[in-house]
């Protein structure tokens, strides 16, 4: 079986998939839910997705800030599949699906947990830590080279 990493669009039923991924993984832990308006704010993000077949696997979502750059966020992978380099070839896939859009750099914030695996991926720490959905995480960056 081989992974397959595509972009989706917002309000597919694909995407209704990564709300539940997402709720199951990153807010429900922190009792926190999806709101009506959280979702239709992400409208304008690229949503891209890893599959196994029919079964995804992993998810992440871009957010346009400007012209030149995107925001990486809620980036969640299916609990037994961890570790095994699908979050890896989702933000492979990401930087080049922002390079061919012309961005020009990614940002994003990272949870303490996952801040060595965005330093390995050539993520730069910027500023101080900081609280954000009651966990402590850390601003990241990287410059994407056309």
């Amino acid at each position: 079986m081989s992974l397959k990493i595509r972009p989706i669009t917002h309000n597919s039923p694909a995407y209704a998939l990564t709300i539940t991924l997402r709720d199951r993984l990153l807010r429900r832990p922190l009792g926190l839910f999806f709101s009506e308006a959280q979702l239709a704010a992400e409208a304008d993000e690229f949503h891209i997705t890893a599959w196994e077949d029919d079964r995804l696997l992993g998810c992440l979502c871009l957010k346009p800030i400007d012209a030149f750059m995107l925001q990486m966020r809620q980036i969640a992978v299916v609990e037994e599949r961890q570790g095994q380099g699908i979050g890896q070839q989702l933000i492979a896939f990401s930087e080049d699906f922002a390079k061919e859009h012309l961005y020009q750099k990614i940002i994003l914030h990272a949870r303490e947990t996952a801040l060595p695996f965005y330093k390995k991926l050539g993520y730069t720490a910027v500023g101080d830590p900081f609280i954000e959905v009651t966990l402590l995480h850390q601003a990241f960056e990287k410059k994407l080279t056309v």
